[in-house]
């Protein structure tokens, strides 16, 4: 499942979306800087809010049902797992991007997942051709698992696994997407600008001491 880029719209109610990939924003939701790890995720409303803008929940319908979630048993179990997958994943991103695989008991976590929660598709004809679509109605928290374990299965069996990095500049993990396979960092728009300005000084300053007398 490989919802398409928020590039144009990197912001979204206070969560980034630069990682190219949903898994990837997911893990973004607990950045790692320099004073510790910042959390996101710190309650049921937050995750909502995540949710609503990572498009899984899309629907009139859908965005109101975890209004009844909050505060519930079901809801704060549901969150205390999902961020510790999501460190899980971490540790999994890591091998990957320093060439290694991911724990084998990681991969039999994910495959236990996907069992339990799987995603439904369905195939249709559309404008000549046939789709693939997902049907995806939550009516409990824990039906969030099935985009969320579909979208790290996706990652972890990704070919071009040498385009899942670290930026260079900040925390952030990305896929990258571009023709050339050679994007240094998340965002042009966060990181990119900033090391590019900063190598234009850099230069003025080097040139400004070869000047000088």
């Amino acid at each position: 499942m490989r919802p398409a880029s928020k590039e144009s719209n990197e912001w979204v109610d206070g969560f980034l979306f630069v990682g190219n990939r949903l898994i990837l924003d997911f893990l973004n939701t607990k950045p790692v800087l320099a004073d510790g790890p910042a959390e996101l995720l710190p309650d049921a409303h937050a995750l909502e809010r995540w949710l609503i803008a990572a498009g899984l929940l899309a629907s009139p319908r859908a965005k109101n049902l975890p209004r009844s979630w909050r505060g519930s048993a079901a809801a704060a179990a549901f969150l205390r797992d999902l961020t510790a997958f999501r460190e899980n994943l971490r540790e999994a991103v890591l091998c990957i991007e320093s060439g290694s695989v991911p724990a084998d008991a990681f991969l039999a976590e994910i495959n236990a997942l996907l069992v339990s929660h799987p995603l439904q598709t369905t195939l249709r004809k559309r404008s000549g051709s046939v789709v693939r679509e997902v049907n995806f109605e939550p009516q409990k928290p824990s039906d969030f698992w099935a985009p969320i374990v579909d979208a790290a299965a996706d990652l972890l069996s990704e070919t071009e696994t040498s385009r899942i990095r670290k930026c260079e500049s900040c925390v952030l993990h990305f896929f990258d997407t571009s023709k050339k396979g050679s994007r240094r960092w998340c965002s042009m728009n966060i990181c990119g600008n900033k090391i590019k300005v900063a190598a234009y000084q850099q230069r003025k300053r080097d040139q400004q001491a070869i000047q000088e007398p």
